[in-house]
């Protein structure tokens, strides 16, 4: 069972919203620091170095480790999306440092707010176990493991993810509308850019024609013999299908597709990607229509049209939520920026010289060195850590 993909899935989309790292307990809801005090700078003399603290934000920190693993990871996706580009020349490695403050602060927020994610993270854990057909939690930290996930890290940047999400969602989000005028003049000036040629979404459901390992003591059975019975199996399905059961509930039971998990999805294709024989079928039909089995190379698959799109400009009814989601997105990067500048120039935060803060604000206020005092968030870091401070 492959686990990996999943896991790096669901990681990215969460660091669509806010890249986040090990984000620490928050200062307590209108609390200030005495004196806004910070620990003076000193190496311990008596530890080994273990991590190197280059960010301070309220009584949290930021160790390079985290960083170097932000940059690691980034430069994995990136890498894949355009291997062409080195990953060092990334224009997205400058704003790390700036993101994983942002994670602590939003993090911070809400603690502040008092916003919970544990029932959330219990509810996507349960369906990220379904979509890996893992019995139990158990068996799904099991796999994690085998791919070398650490499951009690994944569990907390899941955390993280959805508090700053709700965080986003309800300081910032909540705020942005987008008017029916905004949407209108949108389609009138993009029309061009909407222009599309004649597609197809399909869903599949297959049923395969490769010979299963057979069991002890049972013989094995012919080619013919196992498109006979793959066919009879299709045929039934036809059957269901047409008394009404529900295409994508039949395909995640049934279909030996990579597509089950997802209902048997195929996304969408344009005139002339599919084979003259599928074409015709498919183009022929419309949405919630299916297809007789069809024999293929892989085994006998039935066909679903969810989505049939005309050639031209699609009128706004059809395109309006995307066009809203991209008019909500172009408000929402903005203000968030802003969000994220006050929250700064709320907080104490102090960067190691060397490191910058590409999202810094002039109006920040520095924390005042004493030799005397110490924060808490350090003195829980001795118990676990030695850190050199900075």
């Amino acid at each position: 069972m492959k686990i990996s993909a999943v896991f790096c899935l669901s990681l990215f989309l969460g660091a669509q919203a806010m890249s986040g790292q090990q984000a620490q307990s928050a200062l307590p809801a209108g609390t200030v620091p005495p004196a806004t005090v910070a620990p003076a700078p000193n190496q311990p003399s008596d530890a080994t170095v273990v991590e190197e603290i280059i960010a301070r934000i309220n009584n949290s920190i930021i160790s390079l480790s985290d960083l170097k693993r932000s940059q690691e990871q980034l430069a994995a996706e990136q890498t894949k999306q355009d291997p062409g580009i080195p990953a060092d020349n990334q224009p997205q490695q400058k704003d790390l440092l700036r993101d994983l403050i942002d994670s602590k602060l939003l993090a911070q927020k809400a603690d502040e707010l008092g916003i919970s994610a544990d029932t959330d993270v219990i509810k996507r854990l349960d369906e990220l176990r379904k979509q890996m057909h893992a019995e139990s939690m158990e068996d799904l930290e099991k796999a994690a493991q085998a791919q070398g996930v650490s499951f009690e890290d994944f569990k907390q940047n899941l955390k993280e993810t959805i508090l700053t999400q709700k965080v986003i969602q309800q300081e910032v989000g909540a705020h942005i509308s987008v008017t029916q005028q905004e949407i209108q003049e949108f389609y009138n000036q993009h029309k061009a850019e909407m222009q599309r040629p004649e597609q197809v979404r399909l869903s599949e459901i297959l049923i395969s024609t490769q010979a299963a390992p057979t069991k002890p003591g049972q013989p094995e059975l012919s080619s013919d013999e196992i498109v006979a019975q793959a066919k009879a199996k299709a045929d039934a399905i036809y059957d269901q299908l047409q008394k009404g059961a529900k295409f994508d509930e039949l395909a995640k039971k049934d279909s030996n597709g990579p597509t089950s998990a997802v209902g048997g999805d195929l996304e969408y294709f344009k005139r002339g990607t599919l084979s003259k024989q599928l074409e015709e079928q498919v183009f022929a039909l419309k949405p919630g229509q299916f297809t007789e089995p069809i024999r293929t190379n892989q085994g006998w698959v039935i066909l679903e049209v969810t989505e049939h799109q005309s050639e031209g400009v699609p009128p706004l009814k059809e395109v309006e939520p995307m066009i809203q989601e991209r008019i909500y997105m172009s408000k929402m990067q903005p203000a968030l920026r802003e969000y994220l500048t006050k929250l700064r120039e709320n907080a104490y935060i102090d960067i190691k010289p060397g490191y910058i803060d590409t999202g810094a604000s002039p109006n920040e206020t520095k924390p005042v060195y004493t030799t005397a005092a110490s924060t808490d968030d350090s003195k829980k870091a001795k118990k676990k850590k030695k850190f050199v401070l900075f």
